[in-house]
């Protein structure tokens, strides 16, 4: 038995690049759907809420002039770009999945509806979850936690490069410690970058664990989902 029924997996779209300055990784694809793929076998029902920064970033509109609500767009679209690159890598390694848009794209991919994303995920169906909200200045951290929440998903595993919070930034700061468990009060009163704020209240209000994890090393994605203590729980 595993502590998680359903989960949501939180990955950025920096996280695909691997070692390029943008784009997907075909290695890191591989590796992202070999982890999925590890705990979809255990029986966990799995969603998926990807970001688009390695293709194109809100922040970058502003830069070349393009207004902020349409670079916003042009950032979910990146996200369903990504969505359907792992798709294929999930499919390829003989898993079923449903790419969910929040913006309507017929011919791409499923529209958001609550009910029809939960049967999936009861089918044993990996749910990929793309364009944000569908609407612009929300994360997608926000979108994780507000699907996360939609779903009734029983954590939000947010897969970074590091291993879980510390007390500052560890690579810069070689001093930095590392913490096993941490309230979501004292991650504001430190100020701790989890997720953005948007998202983090979400997740508190409702009392969503959320775990920040090292989802690079291989392994750790079943080792979180037999129990093991791996990353930083953030939890009332």
């Amino acid at each position: 038995m595993t502590p998680y029924k359903r989960v949501l997996l939180k990955l950025s779209g920096e996280s695909l690049m691997g070692d390029q300055s943008y784009g997907i990784h075909p290695q890191r694809l591989s590796h992202y759907a070999s982890e999925i793929k590890s705990i979809a076998d255990l029986g966990v029902e799995v969603a998926i809420v990807i970001g688009g920064g390695n293709i194109f970033r809100g922040l970058q509109a502003e830069a070349t002039g393009i207004e902020k609500v349409q670079g916003d767009y042009m950032g979910m679209l990146a996200t369903v770009i990504n969505g359907m690159a792992l798709q294929s890598a999930l499919e390829h390694a003989g898993i079923y999945t449903r790419l969910i848009s929040a913006i309507e794209m017929k011919s791409i991919a499923e529209p958001y509806i609550r009910r029809r994303c939960i049967r999936h995920l009861e089918k044993g169906r990996i749910v990929i979850f793309s364009a944000g909200t569908g609407n612009p200045y929300f994360t997608t951290d926000s979108a994780a936690a507000l699907r996360a929440n939609e779903i009734n998903a029983d954590v939000i595993l947010k897969g970074t490069r590091v291993d879980g919070i510390y007390t500052a930034d560890p690579e810069k700061n070689k001093n930095a410690v590392k913490i096993d468990r941490i309230s979501f009060s004292k991650v504001i009163s430190d100020g701790l970058g989890v997720m953005d704020m948007t998202a983090f209240t979400l997740c508190q209000e409702n009392n969503l664990p959320i775990i920040v994890f090292d989802v690079n090393t291989p392994g750790n994605l079943r080792k979180l989902m037999e129990g093991q203590n791996i990353g930083t729980l953030v939890k009332d």
